[in-house]
């Protein structure tokens, strides 16, 4: 896929490795919809960057602001051809804590919610706009790249919800991609490691210097631009379909 003058939604667009993704795409000649609950920072946002970029508010989890979005691309830039899901909440939690009282289950099914079934919304939603597009060279209408974590692979103590939902957008990976291949659709993820982002901003700094060095090349945490190069590199490179990508600077997490 040729990025220039190409139509894009970005969930969590409006900080973290959503608004990496954002900026990479805009540098590149793409229009952009940036979907997020901050409507502050995504308003923010699209004033920085111009007439290229759009922002809507959407909670991934509900059907109705989804869909505004994703009309928002049709009825703004004039159609859809790539969709990178990056909304995603952390929830730590023992499954017992220290007093023996279990995990609260609307905690446990909030990070499924959002984490899981929420990038599977985006996904059917924006697929069934795809369908529409006129194919290009070599037949393609659309790419959709979801957001995993290594956690999928290595959960550590306190990440049940979360390395859950995330094996879970994992494990939709190659049956969707062979589904949506009969339309020239491809689905790829993405399964970051140790990134900056509002997730870890709050941590002191000597905690996240530490994270860092837990990483074995580079040493360091991983940043939101090196994120959005992967992205970009997956939607211009029509082989790579039906595949998670590990970003991780070769770390394996401990049990804690």
């Amino acid at each position: 896929m040729e990025i220039k003058n190409k139509n894009f939604l970005i969930t969590g667009g409006s900080s973290g490795l959503g608004e990496g993704t954002v900026r990479a795409l805009i540098e590149l000649g793409a229009n952009v919809i940036i979907a997020d609950l901050n409507e502050e920072k995504g308003t923010d946002l699209t004033n920085e960057l111009g007439d290229k970029s759009r922002f809507v508010k959407v909670d991934v989890c509900d059907e109705i602001s989804t869909q505004t979005a994703i009309d928002m691309v049709t009825t703004e830039f004039g159609g859809l051809h790539g969709v990178v899901n990056c909304a995603g909440i952390v929830v730590g939690q023992k499954v017992l804590d220290r007093d023996g009282n279990p995990f609260p289950l609307e905690l446990f099914r909030a990070g499924v919610e959002v984490n899981l079934i929420g990038t599977f919304n985006v996904s059917r939603l924006a697929s069934k706009v795809m369908t529409e597009n006129e194919p290009d060279s070599g037949g393609e209408r659309g790419v959709i790249i979801n957001t995993a974590s290594v956690a999928a692979f290595e959960g550590q103590i306190g990440q049940a919800s979360y390395s859950a939902s995330k094996a879970g957008v994992t494990g939709m990976t190659l049956p969707i991609a062979r589904e949506l291949a009969r339309h020239g659709i491809r689905v790829m993820t993405i399964a970051p490691g140790l990134f900056e982002t509002p997730m870890l901003a709050s941590l002191p700094e000597e905690v996240l210097e530490s994270l860092g060095q837990q990483v074995p090349f580079p040493p360091r945490l991983g940043r939101a631009e090196e994120y959005a190069m992967l992205a970009i590199s997956i939607f211009e490179n029509p082989m790579l379909n039906g595949e998670t990508i590990r970003l991780d600077g070769a770390i394996r997490m401990g049990a804690k």
